[in-house]
């Protein structure tokens, strides 16, 4: 299978005409033809169904074009990433996380340790849910964690960063967000936003309050589901404060509760790099100096 191949498949998937996609390809329509054939050969199943005025995907077909379509955005960005670095860096850390909030100060500290190291560049990857298992997968050099979700690694360095408490998100002009001091009684009465791929200790703070039988709950897939639910009046929701955009669209209370977050950098025990090292601790110094700083 060649590139040109896949790019003539996606083509033909979105005009459905031989003769379009061949003229959008700049090749004649035989060679074009010809190419699709070939390729339907070699992966030993029908791509398209033929008919007068063109081909429309089979079942199977459209299955195989969302993977090419994938695959081809995938080589885009790996060809565009191989341009960046090529220009100006020699070496590049890949640090990995679900959110781009979770490192507030990642950009800062981006600046301030290339300029000291110049010749390494560090990427941003954000992977929502599976971070992770990239890192595990050698596919990133750190990934940003909770220290809970280190305990049973093998081959890794946890390196801390800072403490994260609980806080209310609400809407701003809720009754609640005049409060300096959220208290489980503020919260009787309401609906909170559960679920969403909370993390162990947030589950239990919220499944303390569902047991009081004094609140109401309502499900909720994912973070940004539960931002969008609150923003549409359904309810109230708790969350780390390293989840906080400091967009100024939600009121975020601090939670009356001594349980925090333990947020941490995990990085390879293989990866001996200075330039890696240097880095986070950058970022350490970044988030030590700003006890200030809602977390």
């Amino acid at each position: 299978m060649t590139t040109k191949q896949i790019d003539y498949c996606i083509e033909l998937a979105r005009t459905e005409s031989f003769s379009r996609g061949a003229e959008n390809m700049f090749v004649s329509q035989p060679t074009f033809s010809y190419q699709i054939k070939l390729l339907e050969e070699e992966v030993g199943f029908e791509i398209f169904v033929r008919n007068g005025k063109g081909a429309t995907l089979t079942p199977a077909g459209q299955q195989f074009v969302t993977y090419l379509s994938n695959m081809r955005e995938e080589m885009k960005r790996a060809i565009e990433q191989g341009q960046n670095f090529s220009a100006k860096y020699k070496e590049n850390i890949t640090i990995s996380m679900s959110v781009r909030q979770a490192l507030y100060f990642l950009p800062e500290a981006i600046k301030e340790f290339e300029k000291e190291s110049q010749g390494t560049q560090i990427t941003p990857r954000f992977q929502y849910g599976n971070s992770m298992d990239s890192f595990l997968k050698n596919e990133s050099d750190v990934v940003f964690a909770l220290e809970e979700q280190t305990k049973q690694l093998a081959g890794t360095s946890v390196h801390k960063l800072f403490q994260s408490h609980i806080y209310l998100i609400c809407d701003k002009n809720d009754p609640l967000a005049t409060k300096n001091l959220i208290t489980d009684e503020d919260i009787y009465g309401h609906t909170l936003m559960v679920g969403g791929g909370s993390p162990a200790l947030l589950r239990s703070v919220q499944q303390k309050l569902i047991s009081s039988g004094k609140i109401e709950y309502f499900n909720s897939p994912d973070h940004d589901t539960t931002l969008t639910n609150v923003a549409s009046g359904k309810g109230i929701c708790l969350a780390p404060g390293f989840l906080n955009d400091h967009s100024g669209q939600f009121a975020w209370i601090p939670y009356d509760c001594n349980d925090t977050f333990s947020c941490v950098l995990c990085t390879h025990k293989s990866d001996r790099r200075h330039s890696l090292e240097a880095f986070i601790k950058v970022l350490q110094k970044l988030y030590s100096e700003t006890v200030a700083f809602p977390l």
